[in-house]
């Protein structure tokens, strides 16, 4: 799941698209591409790039030197040289969280561009060989959430929200039985609790637990108690529309079709 925007694994926002739920999600991050001026440089002078770059050779140890230089990759769309740099910057100040957190946000966003530019080369060629680099792209990506995210939980397990993209991230990795048990501690949160509740149906879908399925379905849809966004809603209800129709609960159709018609 891959999704356009700003996005980010926690308050600082990122360029990075993120299947990944509302925030990345949404839960993200496609990247578009950001010309350079790399061949005005010659005649230009020095950019504030090429001064970092040849300061901290000098000044290994100029930590918002390493920021700034990071930064600027991003902004000119190379996460993987903005992840080199943090990762200097990390191995100087191993101690400092903020670093850490950067060179995981540029880890992301460097994965989600093999991603992305792996699924535009398939595109356009069409073969089997093509395919398969998509599928490591793929796993490739998921995998990183895993990483990061459980690495953010063990750090700090008050991030509880992380918890919605390492399961989006292992329904993406087709690990079904093991984001239901991600998501289950969600289902009690009054923020969280919707959008989890449908992951856990759609996994439960795949796993062939109908019933199951249904349960959590109607959690993401009518439920009082806590009452979801209308995307979230309308997603399990058009999920047990067809569960309803393929298993003949006429009576049951026709409540659901009428819910998703009310929401619309």
């Amino acid at each position: 799941m891959v999704s356009s925007g700003n996005v980010s694994l926690g308050s600082v926002p990122v360029r990075w698209p993120m299947p990944c739920y509302m925030i990345l999600i949404s839960r993200a991050f496609l990247m578009t591409a950001v010309p350079t001026n790399e061949g005005s440089e010659a005649t230009a002078g020095p950019t504030r790039r090429q001064q970092l770059e040849h300061h901290l050779k000098t000044c290994p140890t100029d930590r918002d030197g390493y920021l700034e230089l990071a930064s600027i990759y991003r902004e000119e769309n190379r996460p993987l040289q903005a992840a080199k740099i943090l990762s200097q910057a990390h191995e100087t100040f191993p101690d400092d969280s903020s670093l850490l957190w950067e060179l995981e946000e540029a880890q992301l966003a460097r994965s989600v561009q093999q991603l992305v530019e792996v699924r535009d080369l398939a595109t356009r060629l069409g073969n089997s060989s093509a395919d398969h680099e998509l599928e490591r792209a793929t796993a490739d990506w998921g995998n990183c959430r895993l990483k990061v995210c459980r690495a953010r939980l063990a750090r700090d397990p008050s991030l509880t929200y992380l918890r919605m993209v390492l399961g989006e991230a292992l329904y993406d990795l087709e690990r079904y039985d093991e984001a239901i048990d991600e998501l289950e501690p969600l289902l009690d949160s009054e923020t969280h609790s919707p959008g989890a509740y449908l992951l856990t149906g759609r996994c439960q879908l795949l796993l062939s637990q109908d019933m199951a399925a249904m349960k959590s379905l109607r959690q993401a849809s009518i439920r009082r108690a806590v009452i979801g966004p209308a995307k979230t809603r309308s997603a399990a209800l058009k999920l047990l529309i067809d569960l309803a129709d393929r298993h003949g609960l006429s009576a049951s159709l026709q409540f659901y079709q009428q819910s998703l018609q009310a929401i619309s």
